[in-house]
């Protein structure tokens, strides 16, 4: 039997197997049938709710149509007829245009006091109040009919009311709605043995048809099952032998270089499959023994390339940092002995430029010994005098400020403690003042302004300089503006991640006209906000 398949195409074998699965199917819509069959009672169970819920649907429409017209009327009246005569026309309407032919799904009024008011099946006891009367079960039919028309929702009332036609009791089930300007509650419903006619007639049509179905795949599944079982074996055993070997031989090839034998495979499709395999396999070995050579090269080029690297990083890094150092000191003496000067001879203009020189050199030397060690120090907070710390800061920059022809105007109502690092908040206020400097138009003023608010500060640094094409690149490190002006571009870079690092929020505004540079400082208490 196994020859027989011998270089049989998957097509041949899919057919086969979709028969088979055919068979199955067939086997298991007869199981559904046969399911649905036992659990019939349940399925007429759900018939019921459902043919109840559709009817509470139907009776819940009639009550709002009817409440609807009731309003319509009331609403478009005709003021010189008086309200009785209104009731009575609108009554006669409902009465003529409402219910069926079996007498069932008629409107039924009262008031709120429980006095019928229209019942076309049983008019003889119109104008009594009914409020109290009760059903065989106890049910205060009236009463709890007018409780669910004032509480406007959705409920029913079910209870035993005598049919049209006869008088005999059936099971109903009602709904009401309120019309409060002549305290009427305006009802209908539906008798629950009507529906369970439908149900019967429904169920009897289901088990008809159930019956027939169980019957004719019987049959069918029966004789088709044995085929499909046998069937099902010799191909599965078939298919199950190709996938083994083709198994085998992919756990040996991720190990060892190994290609399949084509005598084990009968399928011709196997079989084209396997040529393909073992081509690739070869292949892939021939690819591999390059790849690791080429491998090794590489890995001993890039330790050599990552050594050279990283020697060059580390003289880098202590140029850099032999390079501060080596700076700090004569700048310290320069700027003292510049003080030492001023105190004994006073101001002259050719070292207050010395100085304003100096001061420049002495920014650009903060920045880069912050951004030195900003990554190994910790940086504590501690309450700081905002508008001292301010105005020493321009104070700082003021032979800048003259030499190039500008003017620091403050605005600050009034004195508050921040909480802040020293270093951190000195290179914020120290890069926007020198960037003013450095941009503003000579002849104009620097407005440094502080602003109060409930929950938060706003501090601003407002010029009149060129526009600003790009608001978002400045902050990127080394990026410049204009590269006349100088400078290593590190300065706002340096406030940004200053910024980032606090919660601090920036927002930068530039026309033709002024820029504009603000800080947002949160309030807070000192140990998790920056202003108190």
């Amino acid at each position: 039997m196994i020859k027989f398949f011998r270089n049989k195409t998957i097509t041949y074998i899919h057919m086969v197997v979709m028969s088979i699965m055919l068979v199955f199917v067939l086997i298991f819509i007869s199981v559904v049938i046969y399911k649905e069959y036992s659990e019939f009672e349940r399925e007429a169970s759900l018939l019921r709710e459902f043919y109840i819920k559709k009817q509470k649907k139907t009776v819940n429409f009639d009550v709002n149509r009817v409440l609807k017209f009731i309003q319509h009327s009331y609403k478009n009246r005709d003021t010189t007829i008086d309200e009785a005569h209104l009731k009575h026309r609108i009554i006669e309407s409902i009465e003529n245009l409402y219910g069926r032919e079996d007498g069932t799904g008629y409107i039924f009024i009262y008031d709120f006091s429980g006095v019928k008011i229209s019942d076309p099946v049983w008019p003889h006891d119109v104008g009594e109040n009914l409020y109290s009367i009760k059903d065989i079960n106890g049910v205060q039919v009236i009463k709890a009919l007018i409780d669910v028309a004032k509480s406007n929702d959705e409920n029913f009332v079910q209870y035993t009311w005598r049919k049209p036609g006869n008088q005999e009791e059936g099971l109903k089930v009602s709904h009401a709605k309120a019309f409060e300007p002549w305290q009427w509650m305006i009802g209908t419903g539906i008798y629950l043995d009507e529906v369970e006619k439908l149900i019967d007639k429904d169920k009897k049509a289901l088990k008809n048809r159930l019956t027939r179905y169980v019957m004719e795949f019987f049959a069918l599944t029966m004789i088709l099952f044995i085929i499909g079982l046998v069937g099902m074996i010799i191909i599965s055993r078939i298919i199950a032998k190709e996938i083994n070997v083709l198994s085998n031989f992919f756990q040996r090839a991720s190990k060892s270089y190994v290609l399949i034998d084509k005598n084990a495979i009968y399928l011709r499709k196997f079989k084209r499959m396997v040529e393909y395999i073992n081509s690739m396999v070869e292949e892939i070995h021939k690819r591999n023994d390059k790849l690791e050579e080429m491998n090794l090269l590489l890995e001993k080029k890039v330790e050599q390339k990552t050594e050279d690297l990283n020697r060059l990083l580390q003289k880098q890094d202590s140029f850099i940092k032999h390079s501060i150092h080596e700076i700090n000191t004569p700048l310290a003496v320069i700027i003292t002995h510049l003080d030492i000067f001023k105190m004994k001879h006073g101001d002259n203009r050719y070292l207050s430029k010395i100085e304003a020189g100096t001061k420049m050199i002495a920014n650009i030397y903060d920045d880069l010994s912050y951004m030195v060690k900003r990554d190994r120090l910790i940086y504590e907070k501690e309450s700081i005098n905002f508008k001292e710390f301010l105005e020493s800061r321009i104070s700082f920059f003021e032979e800048i400020v003259l030499g190039n022809n500008l003017k620091i105007i403050l605005k600050i109502d009034e004195p508050f403690i921040c909480y802040f690092n020293t270093i951190e908040l000195q290179r914020l206020i120290d890069n926007n003042i020198s960037n003013a400097i450095k941009y503003a138009h000579r002849g104009t003023e620097i407005i440094i302004e502080v602003s109060i608010m409930s929950n938060q500060t706003l501090l601003t640094f407002k010029t009149n300089s060129p526009k600003i094409e790009d608001t978002n690149r400045i902050f990127e490190a080394f990026h410049q503006e204009e590269e006349l002006k100088g400078g290593f571009g590190l300065g706002l870079e340096i406030v940004s991640s200053i910024c980032r690092k606090n919660g601090v929020q920036i927002e930068v505004e530039s026309n033709d006209e002024f820029t504009l540079f603000s800080y947002v400082f949160l309030k807070g208490n000192n140990h998790e906000n920056y202003i108190t």
